[in-house]
Parts: structure tokens; C-alpha cells; sequence
């Protein structure tokens, strides 16, 4: 293996030219640093930035955010996706707030305690805002690894992992973990990118196994594939006047604690006709002539979340007069109101352009 000190040395003076200027790398403190990774977990620092300015501004410590209702903190996260990282940073500040008495978990091992923060997350947290000597492992780092040695394992397999985390801890500098493990996931995110890294200008050029191999388009390995589930969403928004029926969607599914329309999810060979005519609900309004007018929108919105494509169809259905629906845990709620719910941003895109 290379000399670990000169490799470190190169990303770390690479880092001090080059960095980003973020807000959460001018502070020490646990909490912004916390929810800056949850937040950059599966979203781009250019849409994060906006996010993460908002939550710091309306909740500017974890009491606030411990405090607050679950349905402030998912509207404020709404369209950033992958709700279970808004629904576990509210579970883990209150957990913050009654086992740690609002002390902070400051050491790796507390820190994967907590929920949703895994090793990345622990290790990112305990070495930015504790300088604990420990190694980050994200894309960027595997990426950046695996080309620098050659490393051709499965980055998602169990030894694959082991393997880098290894190579990770040796490389990892003393007294100087923050400023290493930021130095490398910046690396890759800016001059090792996935695709058309920035090889003539790279400070590790002449020791790059891909760069002499010609190998950048092949490392990292990453051999699981994902199976993506198509699912065809038929949503019938029924409105009284200027009141929609709403419900919040709680079993484990996608849009957890989020609120929808009345849906019904059919199979590929439905079309609006035949769930119109299927669906229990928009059935009895029709046979009780209870509907007063039809407004079916013929697009058909394609919504591409991790593991799932959703083929998702929106009708209108104007009633008569109110009608009670808890039965199906669907309630009236006014257009300002709905407005202030937590709803999937495929959701707010419809109402804002047809209703809001």
C-alpha cells in the first residue's frame, strides 16, 4: 500500500484549495452537523443547501425540533423524498430530549444508537463534531478507494465493506479525522466524480491504479441490483364545494405520515374507466347520483421514487352535498388547510396547478 501520510496530505491540501463553502463545515455543533447528513443522505448539496438553511432557521436546536408536531417537520421536508429520514430525525431528537437529556451522543458507538444514523453517519457526526478519530465510508470514499488501489471488490457485498473500511482507518490521519474524512467525500463528490473524473488535474494522478489502468469507468464495483416494483395509482380527489377528502397514509408503505387523496391502486391494465368502476367508494357515489361533474385529467404522471415507478392518474369528483367518509379514515379539510399539510410532492404538483 501507498505511504497513508502522502495520500492523506494530498486530499487534505487538496481540500483546503478547493472546498465548498457550506454552512454546516463552519460549525462544531452535533445538531446541525446531524441534520446536514440526514439531509445529504440521498439528496445533492445544491438542493440540501435550501432544506437544511429552513429546518436550522425553524428549528434552531434539537429541543425545537423534539418539540415540534411530526406534521411540521414532514411539511417542511416535503419534495426532499425519502420521508423515513424526516419520521427518524423527529424520533431521534426526542430520544435526544428524554434518554440524553438533550446531551448530545458525542462518541461513534452512542451515535448508532440513535435512529437512522448508521455507520456513515456516526462516523461523520463523531469525527466533524467530536474530531473522534474514526473514518467515513460513503459513495464518494468507496469511489475514491477503489480507483486510488485498484480495489475491485463489491462495495455492497459484507466483505467488500470490510475490506474498505480497513483501508479507510489506515489511511485516516491522527489528530486530524475531520478535516481527512471531509477532505475525501469532497474529493469524490467534486474531482473523483462517477463520471468523468477530473484525472489531469488530480494531486494522486501519478499513483492512480484506474487512472494507468484506464479503469475509472470500472471502479467502483457495485454488483446488487435493485428490482424496481411498477405500481398504476388511480386518485380520485373528491371535493364538496371548496373542501377535499384527505387521509394520512400510515402503514409501512411509501409517503408514510404524509397526507393523499382517496386512491385506488390498480393493476397495468386498469385505465380511469375501469377503476371508476371498481373502486368501492366512487361506485356508491355513482349509483347514489350523489356526483355532480367529472373532471378526469388523460395525463398520466410517471413518478420514479428508489425501487418503485409509480403511474399515477388524477381524477375530480364534485359531489352534491358532504358526505361522511371516516369510515375510510378520509376527512374534509378547507384548500388553506391543505395547503399547510404534508403531502407527496406529486400530490402538491397537482394542486398547484388544478386547485390551489
Amino acid at each position: 500500500m501507498h505511504n497513508q501520510p502522502t495520500f492523506a496530505n494530498h486530499l487534505i491540501d487538496w481540500y483546503k484549495q478547493n472546498k465548498r463553502d457550506l454552512p454546516w463545515r463552519l460549525t462544531k455543533d452535533p445538531y446541525k452537523i446531524w441534520l446536514s447528513e440526514i439531509i445529504l443522505q440521498q439528496t445533492r448539496v445544491a438542493q440540501g443547501l435550501a432544506y437544511y438553511n429552513r429546518f436550522v432557521k425553524k428549528f434552531p436546536t434539537v429541543e425545537d425540533l423534539a418539540n415540534a408536531p411530526i406534521d411540521d417537520v414532514l411539511r417542511l421536508w416535503q419534495g426532499l423524498g425519502y420521508y423515513s429520514r424526516a419520521r427518524n430525525l423527529h424520533s431521534a431528537s426526542q430520544e435526544i430530549l428524554e434518554k440524553y437529556n438533550l446531551e448530545f451522543p458525542n462518541s461513534y458507538k452512542q451515535l448508532l444508537h440513535l435512529k437512522g444514523v448508521g455507520h456513515y453517519t456516526a462516523a461523520a457526526i463523531a469525527s466533524f463534531a467530536f474530531n473522534e478519530e474514526v473514518a467515513v465510508l460513503d459513495g464518494n470514499v468507496f469511489r475514491v478507494l477503489s480507483r486510488f488501489y485498484g480495489i475491485s471488490s463489491d462495495i455492497s457485498s459484507t466483505s467488500g465493506i470490510k475490506e474498505f473500511r480497513e483501508i479507510s482507518a489506515q489511511n485516516l490521519p491522527h489528530n486530524d479525522a475531520s478535516t481527512y474524512n471531509q477532505a475525501i467525500m469532497e474529493f469524490g463528490a467534486l474531482q473523483c466524480a462517477p463520471k468523468s473524473p477530473n484525472c489531469t488535474e488530480c494531486p494522486l494522478l501519478t499513483d492512480c491504479y484506474a487512472y494507468n489502468h484506464e479503469l475509472q469507468a470500472e471502479l467502483p464495483v457495485k454488483i446488487k441490483k435493485v428490482k424496481i416494483r411498477h405500481r398504476y395509482l388511480f386518485y380520485f380527489v373528491i371535493r364538496v364545494n371548496d373542501n377535499i377528502y384527505m387521509k394520512k397514509r400510515e402503514k409501512k408503505d411509501i409517503w408514510e405520515g404524509l397526507y393523499d387523496f382517496h386512491l385506488f391502486e390498480g393493476d397495468k391494465d386498469d385505465n380511469y374507466e375501469t377503476a371508476f368502476q371498481k373502486d368501492t367508494i366512487i361506485n356508491r357515489f355513482h349509483t347514489n347520483n350523489s356526483i355532480q361533474t367529472v373532471a378526469h385529467s388523460a395525463e398520466i404522471v410517471k413518478h420514479v421514487l428508489s425501487h418503485q415507478n409509480l403511474y399515477i392518474n388524477f381524477s375530480e369528483i364534485r359531489l352534491n352535498e358532504t358526505v361522511d367518509l371516516s369510515e375510510y379514515e378520509l376527512y374534509k379539510y378547507t384548500i388553506d388547510a391543505i395547503e399547510e399539510l404534508p403531502k407527496p410532492i406529486v400530490l402538491n404538483n397537482y394542486l398547484e396547478a388544478y386547485i390551489f
